[in-house]
């Protein structure tokens, strides 16, 4: 919307007309290159539609590689199609959002109907597939009870064989059996199959009942230890039946026998099934063939089923949902249980009947009740929710497009502009704070500016710091020397230094002003010139430092201090002399031919530059110098805070310790691989933290001397 046309546009309708592209719509340079693309596309299309046809038109007569053409001519068709659908809906997105009123009430349907919808949908589904495996649990559970009166009739009759009986009354026995269980499992039938004991021959030893669900009794398998059973399908004169059959083993006479019991699934099982599992049964499929066949029988190609019940009428599956569950049918004559297909429709309203329905306290009623009730409440927030939200786009609209105009005459460049403040509420507080925004950009550019002249600064500031470094390690023949120093920002508080103080002799400084940026870089500069002159003067390190902290107490900001660590090397008189004022203490790794053990050296010492009365005079009495031997071999490391007080995200330090142990491990290496291992292994225990203090190495190794004479410092 531009602002000539909110200019003219009435106060109640502060939207004005949809001006889709206008202001907030892309550039005309954007736009004409998308139509240009979209030609492109089109002749494309065109083309290659053309050469489809000219390929159809061949037909059978069309080259080998023309066919390839039309193939990659579908490809390129469905690209082109599907890049102009995305156009089409871009643009149509444009259009019809371009109103915020509109995109608010896009925004109220999809916040407040399609979570209806879709919750609605999610529990129904939940609910149906909840139903569903219930009712095949249920089923499932009935054909288990079969199963198990199968086998348990097959014990009490192997039980009943196992008292000491006469052959005769093999028959009498199973015929007692059977007449206890043909009123539960009408065309139940029981077989006695015999095998000598030394496993030679088998037979049928007496059987009771009509076995018209098979051809006979069944064999005695060899897979059977001792009992066994399962839901099996057989097949007599082209009559498939569904048997539950259960067996036991016994000896009897010296021979071993075998109780089997067939129960098929009669309509009166059937029905017994389906009523207490709110079901109707149809039937039961199994694809690897029936469970009698014999081993080396060819199975039936098409898929082998058989009809539980007579198709129900519509008025008994009303309201039906079909269902398929699986079951294992065990195949007789080896034992394998193959994978059946079980189809029923489930009844939910009889279903619902078995499991909550019953006794004079419907609690299930009450819950149905009271989730209606709360469903119903639900609709109406969520309507009323609606409703208001149609209500307050038009307010909040018009006060977005205040802010739109305000914005538009901002980028204009007028920040004389303010926005009318008609409303109480947040909207309102709104407004208030855009023209206080608007107010303040003037002054947010000059700081922005005034930002970036101090960072110039600051770059200008580090320049001339890295400058105060020395450009390179010392070179002196018998000592080999490095240093590195990494600042935490861009003007870090660790300065470090050689001072040449004859052919043999170096004095070595690392030192840490307290606090960073610019001041600290400036102290280093003033304690840079001080080393550099006082140290030809002075050759006591002690005295040197005393000299050094007179000066500075008088030039030091009073919250400023700087700790320090000062050595000098006499490789004529092979030692080392240092102290240490309030520094990190000195790292030495003797080299005597032995594996590498670290001494921790921290003389006493005060930090430089505080300013206390008689400071000067303590400072002098505390601070300890000390003179050590060195040998070829020997390693020095001096270092400031930033590399032993390395935190990372727990707040953990690196430590004294493990740096000691890191050098102990690899001091024999290289500087340059050593300052890099000792960096890594920091940069590893910080790990995401950031640094918070610069990080300075001074290493220091003896390689070796010569004998003092001239000749020897000719050499140097």
């Amino acid at each position: 919307m531009t602002a000539s046309h909110a200019a003219t546009s009435p106060a109640g309708a502060p939207d004005g007309p949809a001006r889709p592209g206008a202001s907030v719509g892309p550039p005309d340079r954007l736009n004409r290159l998308r139509a240009a693309a979209a030609s492109r596309v089109g002749r494309v299309l065109l083309g290659t539609t053309g050469l489809k046809l000219i390929v159809a038109a061949l037909g059978p007569a069309a080259w080998g590689w023309i066919r390839v053409v039309d193939s990659v001519g579908t490809i390129v068709i469905a690209i082109g199609l599907g890049y102009l659908l995305f156009r089409l809906l871009a643009s149509l997105q444009r259009r019809v959002l371009w109103r915020v009123r509109r995109k608010l009430v896009l925004s109220y349907l999809l916040i407040g109907f399609v979570p209806i919808l879709l919750l609605g949908s999610f529990f129904l589904l939940a609910g149906t597939l909840l139903l569903l495996t219930v009712s095949s649990s249920l089923v499932q559970r009935g054909l288990d009870e079969v199963v198990d009166d199968a086998i348990t009739l097959a014990a009490m009759t192997a039980v009943d064989l196992g008292i000491p009986t006469e052959p005769g009354d093999v028959p009498a026995v199973l015929a007692r059996r059977l007449q206890v269980t043909e009123g539960r499992y009408p065309g139940a039938s029981i077989a006695v199959v015999g095998r000598a004991a030394d496993g030679a021959g088998e037979s049928a030893e007496a059987t009771a009942g009509v076995w018209g669900h098979a051809a006979g009794p069944p064999q005695l398998p060899a897979w059977l230890a001792q009992s066994g059973g399962g839901m099996l399908m057989t097949e007599v004169a082209g009559r498939r039946s569904i048997v539950a059959r259960g067996a036991q083993r016994v000896q009897m006479h010296e021979r071993v026998y075998a109780v089997v019991v067939d129960l098929p699934l009669s309509q009166d099982v059937v029905a017994r099934i389906q009523a207490g599992s709110g079901t109707v049964l149809i039937d039961i499929g199994a694809s690897s063939g029936v469970g009698e066949a014999a081993p080396g029988r060819a199975q039936a190609a098409a898929e082998a089923s058989v009809q539980l019940s007579p198709r129900a009428g519509p008025m008994e599956t009303a309201g039906g949902l079909p269902w398929v569950s699986f079951l294992d049918l065990l195949d007789w004559s080896t034992g394998e249980h193959r994978r059946g297909a079980l189809s029923f429709q489930v009844r939910p309203s009889v279903l619902y009947g078995l499991l909550v329905r019953g006794g004079e306290f419907n609690l299930a009623g009450v819950l149905v009740v009271t989730l209606v009730l709360i469903s119903v409440m639900f609709l109406t927030i969520e309507a009323v929710a609606l409703v208001m939200g149609f209500a307050l786009a038009k307010s909040i609209t018009g006060a977005v497009h205040e802010l739109f105009t305000g914005t538009e005459r901002v980028q204009r460049g007028d920040l004389s502009h303010r926005i009318q403040v008609d409303t109480q509420d947040q909207l309102g507080e709104l407004a208030v704070s855009f023209n206080a925004m608007t107010g303040s950009i003037g002054g947010l550019l000059q700081q922005a500016e005034e930002k970036r002249r101090l960072e110039e600064e600051l770059r200008i500031a580090r320049d001339i710091q890295m400058s105060l470094l020395p450009d390179g390690p010392a070179v002196m023949a018998g000592l080999e020397v490095s240093a590195m120093c990494r600042p935490a920002r861009e003007v870090g508080g660790d300065y470090y230094d050689f001072v040449r103080l004859g052919d043999r002799r170096l004095g070595v400084l690392v030192a840490d002003v307290s606090g960073k940026g610019t001041s600290a870089a400036f102290y280093m500069a003033e304690l840079k010139g001080l080393i550099l002159a006082l140290s030809q003067i002075y050759q006591s390190p002690k005295r040197l430092l005393m000299e050094v902290n007179r000066i500075l107490a008088t030039s030091l900001d009073s919250r400023t201090f700087i700790t320090m660590i000062y050595a000098v090397v006499d490789l004529d008189a092979r030692t080392m002399t240092y102290v240490r004022a309030g520094h990190t203490p000195l790292i030495y790794l003797p080299g005597n031919g032995q594996p590498l053990r670290a001494q921790i050296l921290t003389p006493d010492g005060l930090v430089v530059g505080w300013q206390l009365e008689g400071i000067e005079d303590r400072f002098a009495e505390l601070l300890e110098e000390r003179t050590l031997p060195i040998a070829p071999g020997d390693l020095f490391v001096l270092f400031t805070d930033g590399i032993t007080e390395a935190m990372n995200e727990e707040f953990d330090l690196f430590g004294e310790e493990r740096f000691s142990r890191l050098l102990e491990e690899h001091g024999a290496l290289p500087f340059e691989e050593l300052q890099a291992r000792i960096l890594g292994d920091v940069e590893a225990f910080v790990g995401d933290a950031d640094q918070h203090d610069d990080m300075t190495i001074v290493l220091l190794r003896i390689d070796g001397w010569l004998s003092a004479g001239p000749a020897d410092a000719t050499q140097l």
